[in-house]
């Protein structure tokens, strides 16, 4: 059990690592979503490109708009962390059987 809190411990650890360093190696530099990208490069690509539907509902605010996407990233995590639990709970049932 002690070497899997060490592991555990080493993972987040390194996942700190990996989030933080693109901060500190480019600081100045714009992190933004890849969205915004894409959209430039079409338009310099071909300048008539005209979007194949409009959005049914545009969120008032970029706020709104963030705290959607975390909303979708919990309830996704959720259910994956769901899915994984389950499927080692039937897996520790099964062995013990």
């Amino acid at each position: 059990m002690k070497q899997l809190s060490k592991n555990n411990l080493l993972l987040l650890l390194l996942a700190l690592v990996i989030i933080i360093s693109p901060l500190i190696i480019n600081s100045s530099a714009p992190f933004e979503g890849a969205d915004g990208e894409g959209e430039e490069l079409i338009q310099v690509i071909n300048p008539d490109y005209e979007p194949w539907f409009e959005s049914i509902w545009e969120p008032p605010s970029g706020e709104v708009e963030s705290v959607l996407f975390s909303v979708q990233v919990a309830i996704g995590a959720g259910v994956i962390g769901y899915v994984l639990g389950s499927m080692k709970e039937k897996k520790k049932i099964a062995t013990h059987r």
